[in-house]
């Protein structure tokens, strides 16, 4: 897939939760085609940009900031949340553990602080550019 690529899945359905991501962020795009490498989650993860704007409408600021796991326009999950349950679709058993620990309590709450941490830092991380930079709130 290149970056700006993407074809549906022919198993995700319309009510099929999807991973929507920074399409324009190098950072973001890198990261996601790091995991579809390692752990093939099954669900999908597109570019917010290519999603129905009725979809995403309600959740551009959220969208600006962090990956969120929606259902049609419906909010699942946000950052470290989403991208655990993500994760967790893999069909390895290995990745699947992982992201079950990431969910534990304790582990949850340093987890959602680390993905805040990048998601502010994205722009200086690999692969990012000054396209990943995390708006100012209120900006």
């Amino acid at each position: 897939m290149t970056r700006y690529d993407h074809r549906p899945s022919p198993s995700a359905g319309p009510s099929a939760p999807v991973l929507a991501y920074d399409g324009d962020c190098g950072f973001c795009q890198t990261s996601v085609d790091r995991i579809r490498a390692l752990a093939a989650p099954t669900l999908e993860a597109v570019p917010w940009q290519f999603l129905p704007a009725e979809a995403t409408a309600p959740h551009l600021e959220r969208l600006d900031r962090e990956v969120l796991l929606l259902r049609g326009g419906a909010f699942l999950a946000g950052g470290a949340d989403a991208v655990a349950r993500y994760v967790g679709t893999s069909p390895s058993p290995t990745y699947r553990v992982l992201a079950a620990v990431v969910r534990l309590p304790g582990i949850r709450a340093c987890a959602r602080v680390v993905y805040r941490w990048v998601s502010r830092n994205r722009h200086r991380l690999p692969g990012g550019t000054s396209a990943c930079a995390v708006p100012r709130r209120g900006a």
